[in-house]
């Protein structure tokens, strides 16, 4: 019966697999074209002579210069090197933090842990502009403006990253836990050892989303940071915009350059994002 249908049809299934597959791709051009128009544009700004900015979208020949100006006239490289310093340690604190407080709402029973586990997802529900006077007052007091750890430690640990780890950690079943206490194992070593290795699509997923997060960090870098020493390149990218049209170019070539690595980190990461994600989407 499987063979008539198969002949009635024409197709076999990996010739029904190309066509689907085809079909999709063209109906994922339209999109793939609505996001790439932006990105060409800005790399053609960034490549036009200046005599040629507003006249032409494609240049009569490449200039490259500004790409060298921004690494050798701006703070561009010295925030860029910010912006890895912040997002690569805030990245690892929250690794850490969210997978011990991850650990304790899934495999450890004290009195009113849903309670402060609920409390600690409310916090979700509140925006981060509605405390950021209250955390600029205290960061002051403390004399911490104008550091790098202002930009790192209000970012150290976060609801999200411990709603992510624990919805991971409960797809572990629950006498691995009982067999290594009965072996004798710590719950420290149980979660260096056991949980962190096999939870390295979470890690992974959790990883790439805070340090895009933090790359893109805008707000509060602009408010507690004063000295380019310090900025991340997001303030510096904003900080070149210029009337003056010979300095377009300029701005356009470092918005691709502070592009580059956040589209690497998501290209890169891009199995590892969706299977984290959806790592505790199904339980068992």
């Amino acid at each position: 019966m499987t063979q008539v249908t198969r002949a009635r049809s024409g197709l076999t299934n990996k010739q029904r697999h190309i066509l689907w597959t085809g079909i999709r791709m063209l109906l994922t051009l339209p999109f793939v074209a609505l996001i790439m128009i932006p990105l060409l544009y800005t790399f053609m700004m960034s490549v036009l002579p200046a005599d040629e900015l507003y006249t032409r979208f494609w240049p009569s020949h490449f200039d490259f210069s500004s790409y060298m100006l921004v690494f050798t006239k701006t703070m561009i490289p010295r925030q860029i090197l910010n912006s890895f310093i912040v997002a690569s340690s805030v990245t690892i604190l929250q690794m850490i933090t969210c997978s011990m407080a991850a650990f304790s709402f899934s495999f450890l029973h004290f009195k009113g842990r849903n309670f402060v586990f609920m409390c600690i997802l409310a916090t979700m529900m509140v925006p981060w502009e509605a405390t950021i006077i209250s955390n600029y007052l205290t960061v002051s007091a403390w004399k911490w403006l104008n550091t790098y750890h202002v930009l790192i430690l209000p970012y150290a640990c976060s609801a999200m990253g411990i709603f992510l780890m624990r919805q991971h950690y409960l797809t572990f079943a629950k006498e691995l836990h009982e067999a290594a206490r009965l072996d004798g194992c710590s719950n420290w070593r149980f979660l260096a050892t056991i949980v962190v290795p096999l939870s390295r699509p979470a890690l992974g997923a959790l990883g790439a989303y805070i340090f895009l997060q933090q790359w893109n960090n805008y707000l509060w870098p602009l408010l507690v940071t004063n000295s380019d020493s310090v900025r991340t390149v997001q303030i510096g990218v904003a900080s070149m915009y210029d009337v003056d049209s010979e300095q377009i170019n300029l701005m356009m070539s470092a918005v691709i350059v502070c592009l580059v690595p956040s589209l690497s980190i998501f290209i890169f990461m891009q199995k590892n994002l969706i299977n984290g994600l959806m790592a505790g989407a199904v339980k068992g």
